[in-house]
């Protein structure tokens, strides 16, 4: 069977070929061609200058040394379509020398071995579950499953019960899959981390149309992988759940749902995975007067399927990541535009960030062997790499109005901040407001190619840094007594980041409620396992949102394996339930707060940020390097775990 990261084969003519080569990342074709040729002189005869970056995917080469490898490199692509296609096998010690061409330096160690894993050289799936035949068939069989939610990491966790034999249920609220990218359709909604990394790792990354994908093709991804994996006949669409009740005595979990006809049920379930994500439950201000608004009004993840904007008056009640992609979409389109953002944001500057996948790449992609592979590794290796020291708080660096946590920040800060002013340069007003006050990457990052900045600067568009007092039937009233009419209002104002599992009531052993045992500081083991709540699995659980490094597929990957290897103790060792223990959680959770206190977001200069709850503390976000999770997750510790 072909390996399906090899790519496909193909029959362009050599024409064709040489204006494909046009559009292609350099660094990648060079490994692609030592699968063509078995020939390692293509990455040892010149190292690369520099990391790729969104504006460099050439890594400093020149246009000479471009062209002149695009020149050597037709007739090898031509010979590998004579030869049907068929790269040479290259021995790991190569590959990782490969690697190590790309990173600019040795790779060696966790690093390296994350890397490796990701790169799926082998084939298939690497992290697929192969225990399935240990387990016998009427012990599966007592085995029943609930998955909650049919987003990324719902698709994750059924494809994996799938390979283990298991029974099992997707629940999903939705009409369909896709989570977050289900639900939010609003103009200009994408994604903010790079196509090629934001997929599975054992679903080839060839059929991205963008660099930074749209809502509606993400939504179809999803969709497809569902279809690819046979997941249909297990989910349940438009079903909620309203509560989870561990009942002791059979050690099950009752899982109470309300059907698409609102009817009540009960479903059963030895083991649930909260598949819930942490962006589902929109978050409203409270603003006097919101009830009073005479036209549409709605949160920018429930966009209405057939507003026309056009030649309307429109608020827009937030700018962060949702109002920063929206704002720009439709400016064009409406009479007058009124941003109301209470806090102005950093990005930094992306120049392929709404840009097409150029013809010659897309084919490179589809059809060079492992180019795609190795595209992938030149997307996401800098980011993992850097891990987070560039975020950690210095307690030396003396910088006394809190501009900054250390030398580099600084230093990130003042790219940043140029970028801003050579995009706002003749707008001193619009400067002063779109200069943040707190340490850069203090917050969420945003990405622009100009076209935030530019559209703040469109005659229809006014950015409004002044408290909302009230909303009155025909617009939005600021705390300076200005009125501005308003035909739509939009809130653009996040999601309830810190409520994991809402608005579900989980009782668990004991009758112990996790909603009280977490209060505003929700922990888990790993992220994944909490005390008292026994066959209970959090794939993006508390601690464990990316703030930095990668996307979070790498993140639900890792857990998913925990929670499967927790499953197999559990199955292998003739029990019923596992719970961790409360030493090894509570350890856990110390060293966690210990880290993440000396990184940039929990900065006391940082307010309100969604990652902070209301005692200023980080329960959101991971602190580990990906390399080191992947590590913490990789091999279960047994002993962290009491069966029953």
């Amino acid at each position: 069977m072909r390996n399906p990261h090899a790519a496909h084969a193909f029959s362009d003519d050599d024409a064709a070929i040489a204006t494909f080569l046009e559009d292609v990342a350099i660094p990648a074709l060079l490994c692609s061609l030592v699968h063509m040729t078995g020939d390692p002189s293509w990455v040892r005869e010149r190292p690369l200058r520099q990391l790729p970056s969104s504006s460099d995917y050439q890594c400093g080469l020149t246009p000479d040394e471009q062209a002149d490898i695009r020149r050597r490199a037709q007739p090898v692509i031509a010979a590998y379509r004579a030869r049907a296609c068929e790269p040479v096998a290259l021995a790991d010690e190569l590959l990782h020398e490969m690697m190590s061409f790309l990173a600019g330096t040795p790779l060696v160690g966790r690093l390296a071995a994350v890397m490796f894993e990701d790169m799926q050289f082998a084939g298939g799936d690497n992290r697929a579950v192969t225990w399935a035949d240990e387990i016998p068939a009427d012990v599966k069989a007592a085995t029943p499953v609930v998955v909650i939610g049919c987003g990324e990491s719902g698709i994750l966790a059924g494809i994996r019960l799938a390979q283990a034999g298991l029974s099992f249920t997707i629940v999903e609220k939705n009409d369909g899959p896709g989570g977050t990218w289900w639900e939010n359709r609003y103009p200009g909604a994408r994604v903010d981390v790079g196509s090629h990394q934001y997929c599975y790792s054992f679903e080839p990354s060839d059929h991205w149309s963008r660099y930074y994908c749209e809502q509606p093709e993400l939504r179809d991804y999803f969709a497809t992988v569902l279809d690819k994996y046979a997941l249909g006949a297990h989910c349940r669409f438009g079903t909620s759940v309203t509560s989870l009740e561990w009942d002791e005595p059979a050690s099950l979990w009752h899982v109470s749902v309300l059907r698409p006809d609102g009817a009540a049920e009960t479903i059963d379930a030895r083991f649930v995975i909260s598949a819930v994500g942490s962006l589902n439950l929109p978050h409203l201000p409270e603003i006097p007067g919101m009830e009073s608004f005479a036209g549409p009004s709605f949160h920018s993840a429930r966009w209405p399927a057939d507003l026309d904007v056009s030649g309307t008056r429109f608020a827009l009640i937030g700018a962060g990541a949702s109002g920063f992609q929206l704002a720009p979409s439709i400016a064009d389109q409406v009479a007058q535009l009124s941003i109301y953002q209470r806090t102005a944001q950093w990005m930094f500057p992306n120049p392929v960030y709404r840009t097409t996948v150029p013809a010659g790449d897309r084919w490179a992609l589809r059809h060079l062997p492992y180019y795609a592979r190795w595209f992938r590794f030149m997307m996401t290796y800098p980011g993992i790499a850097a891990g987070t020291a560039s975020y950690r708080c210095d307690p030396d660096y003396d910088d006394a109005d809190g501009a900054a946590v250390n030398e580099g920040n600084a230093a990130r800060r003042d790219q940043l901040e140029a970028w801003i002013r050579s995009q706002l340069e003749g707008r001193p007003d619009l400067i002063d407001k779109s200069i943040p006050d707190y340490p850069a990457m203090g917050k969420r990052i945003l990405q622009d190619d100009g076209f935030w900045l530019q559209g703040l600067r469109k005659p229809n568009v006014e950015l409004v840094r002044i408290g909302i007092d009230r909303v009155v039937p025909d617009g939005v009233v600021t705390d300076d007594g200005v009125h501005r009419p308003a035909d739509i209002i939009c809130y653009a104002t996040g999601f309830h980041h810190n409520d994991f599992l809402a608005p579900m009531t989980v009782i668990g052993r004991n009758r112990v409620s996790l909603r009280e045992q977490w209060g505003d500081e929700p922990t888990a083991y790993l992220g994944v396992t909490v005390p008292n709540f026994p066959n209970l699995f959090c794939l993006y659980g508390p601690g464990t949102n990316l703030a930095h490094s990668s996307s979070l597929f790498f993140h639900s990957e890792f857990q998913m394996s925990h929670a499967m290897e927790v499953i197999h103790l559990v199955l292998t060792r003739g029990a019923h339930a596992a719970e961790v223990r409360r030493g090894a959680h509570d350890e856990y959770a110390a060293w966690h707060q210990s880290e993440i206190s000396q990184l940039v977001w929990a900065h006391p200069s940082i307010t309100h940020s969604h990652y902070k709850n209301p005692a200023g503390k980080v329960f959101t976000l991971s602190p580990w390097p990906i390399d080191q999770y992947w590590e913490l997750t990789k091999v279960l510790d047994p002993d962290a775990y009491e069966l029953r």
